[in-house]
């Protein structure tokens, strides 16, 4: 019986018994799929679902270590359920300190989202919480602690919600692949190290033989970056020296590997779980078609290559019609390693590994100093530091937010103001507040901020750091377009610009300048308003921005179909604008790599009124 057979009879399983592991079922299935391949990944059926959380030794490549574990295993369960269910979870934690799950990109009451501190106090060692929602989606996403560094120890796990109605995406058998990072060495200690000192896990820092062999950048330009305290190969703080890369729990000489019959269509459910690492995706020798972002439809799009950051999920569709093993490759942005699995007609095949590629550097371009934005120099003498800027360039997003429905009749728009001005004044009638109305800080150079980038730009027609020139098609986000027309079709009314920043000399991150011990109130919304934010990454390193219990629209499309996604990736010295609506509550907002945001990358939007009325 193929894979997805067996899903079928699983679906109807569902609908009689509810909170049936896959193995009660299909003993062994669940344990190992086909004999001589890899386990596949243990299964629990909503609706009612019992998770248990403890400690756990993992094994990578032969090598073993702890783990915080979700029913003893890593990743947990994969949770599977209906679209329209009511579902129960209940969790006990065994762990001698707090513990917690966040339902990523779940659309749930705030009280059950599982961020303590925020909407619930936690889960104290020896007790059980129980989660209980209704279902209001379908889609690929996941679920992790939101306690301390336990998400980089192995506490996260896949959930999988079928459609009530037919999928339309059409596939003969699917896979989910959950990527991560895991060390081996304690994720309190990893934070320490950086903490007392900057780049301390980059181990691809330029040296003196790349110098004399003409590599990498020369010594003027060195000498320039090394007085602004920047350091080029800093590209993910943490690399493949001290991490190892999982696909499903596996190593990559453990190669799990997923089974096909040529000529089928094959789901592939990706899932970025990992603490601290972005992946670029690829599959040498077969096509991707992406039909699904952060678990929404998207219109098909074929490509060769993808990059996932922290807490993204993408769903592609491949057809392989050889029969030969193919190598599934989940590259470390910064090329230090790679997680390696093997998709094949039958289990023991292989296919040849790709080497790593030359790790990427940083440019001016990731300090939002974008030169393409320059036109000829200014002419000497003419005392205009603009001459020569191309203003079309500059005040693009200004006439695309004009051109916006609803907002055509608005009053012209004043062009962008130079830093240090009044950046967040009245723009055509259209509110402008970094927080509440009466409460707009500037952003200023200190502890917190080691630079502002001058000339931010959208970056999300690039397919990400290393990969602009590697031959092949790879994703951008400009690439997606919502299947169908979202549901809120009003024009944002308010805009709101939230700037990205950080010291990585002094290991410090935040939102606006101030980490999240040093803020004094939420980011408020009124419950209902639509909203424009634009992120803007005054630092050296992509974020990936995950808003907690939402789903945003990226606005380069047409009116209604922007992608809807819970997490976005930000470009060093880029911006991504998007419009959601306000749903009422306390909602996190957070950089997803989680050593920033254990440094202080961390916000909460504060939805008001609250449902019956209360402030």
């Amino acid at each position: 019986m193929k894979d997805f057979d067996r899903r079928q009879l699983l679906r109807g399983a569902s609908v009689i018994g509810g909170g049936l592991a896959l193995s009660s079922l299909l003993p062994g299935w669940a344990q190992s799929a086909t004999p001589g391949a890899a386990p596949a990944l243990p299964t629990l059926m909503g609706p009612n679902v019992d998770l248990r959380i403890g400690h756990s030794e993992l094994k990578v490549d032969g090598r073993t270590g702890h783990a915080v574990t979700i029913n003893g295993t890593v990743p947990g369960p994969l949770l599977r359920f209906r679209e329209g269910q009511t579902v129960r979870l209940s969790v006990t934690n065994n762990l001698h300190e707090d513990t917690s799950i966040h339902w990523h990109g779940l659309l749930v009451p705030f009280q059950m989202d599982g961020v303590p501190g925020v909407t619930f106090p936690g889960i104290k060692p020896g007790q059980t919480f129980v989660y209980e929602f209704p279902l209001k989606q379908s889609g690929t996403y996941w679920y992790h602690s939101h306690s301390g560094l336990q998400e980089a120890e192995g506490h996260y796990g896949p959930i999988i919600i079928d459609p009530a109605e037919p999928d339309p995406v059409a596939y003969d058998r699917e896979h989910v692949v959950v990527l991560s990072d895991y060390s081996f060495m304690h994720p309190h200690l990893i934070f320490k190290r950086m903490k007392q000192q900057s780049g301390a896990f980059n181990y691809q820092k330029q040296t003196v033989a790349s110098l004399l062999a003409g590599k990498d950048q020369t010594l003027q330009e060195r000498a320039e970056w090394a007085k602004m305290l920047m350091d080029p190969t800093d590209i993910s703080d943490v690399t493949g020296a001290v991490l190892n890369f999982l696909i499903n729990g596996h190593g990559p000489a453990d190669n799990w590997t997923g089974l096909f019959t040529p000529g089928e269509r094959v789901r592939l459910r990706f899932i970025n779980t990992a603490a601290q690492m972005i992946f670029n995706v690829r599959i040498p020798g077969l096509k991707m078609t992406v039909v699904a972002a952060d678990g929404q439809n998207v219109r098909p799009v074929e490509v060769d290559e993808f990059q996932i950051a922290n807490a993204e999920t993408y769903d592609v569709i491949v057809q392989p019609t050889e029969d030969k093993a193919f190598t599934l490759v989940a590259e470390a942005v910064d090329r230090s390693g790679m997680g390696r699995a093997t998709l094949a007609p039958r289990p023991g095949m292989t296919a040849p590994v790709p080497p790593l590629r030359s790790r990427p550097r940083s440019t001016m371009k990731d300090m939002g100093m974008d030169m393409s934005a320059m036109q000829a120099p200014a002419t000497a003498g003419s005392g205009d530091a603009m001459a020569g800027m191309d203003h079309a360039a500059m005040g693009h997003d200004m006439a695309a937010m004009a051109a916006m429905p609803g907002m055509a009749a608005t009053p012209g728009m004043a062009p962008p103001k130079p830093r240090g001005s009044d950046v967040m004044g009245d723009m055509g009638g259209m509110e402008m507040s970094m927080r509440d109305p009466q409460f707009a800080p500037q952003v200023k150079m200190g502890p917190g901020v080691q630079s502002i980038a001058p000339l931010p730009v959208d970056r999300t027609g690039e397919p990400g750091q290393g990969l602009e020139s590697v031959g092949h098609r790879v994703l951008v986000y400009k690439d997606l377009f919502a299947l169908t027309p979202n549901a809120d079709l009003r024009p944002p009314t308010r805009a709101l610009d939230i700037h990205l920043t950080g010291n990585m000399e002094r290991f410090m991150w935040g939102f606006d300048g101030l980490k999240f011990s040093e803020t004094t109130q939420p980011y408020a919304f009124e419950a209902g308003e639509r909203v424009r934010v634009t992120l803007i990454n005054d630092t050296m390193m992509a974020h990936p921005i995950h808003l907690h219990g939402h789903f945003f629209e990226l606005t380069h499309a047409p009116a209604g179909y922007g992608p809807r996604k819970h997490t976005v990736t930000v470009l060093p010295g880029g911006k991504v604008s998007w419009d959601f609506t306000a749903d009422a509550g306390d909602w996190a907002f957070h950089c997803h790599m989680l050593y920033h945001m254990h440094a202080g990358m961390f916000q909460v939007f504060s939805v008001r009124p609250l449902a019956g009325g209360a402030a």
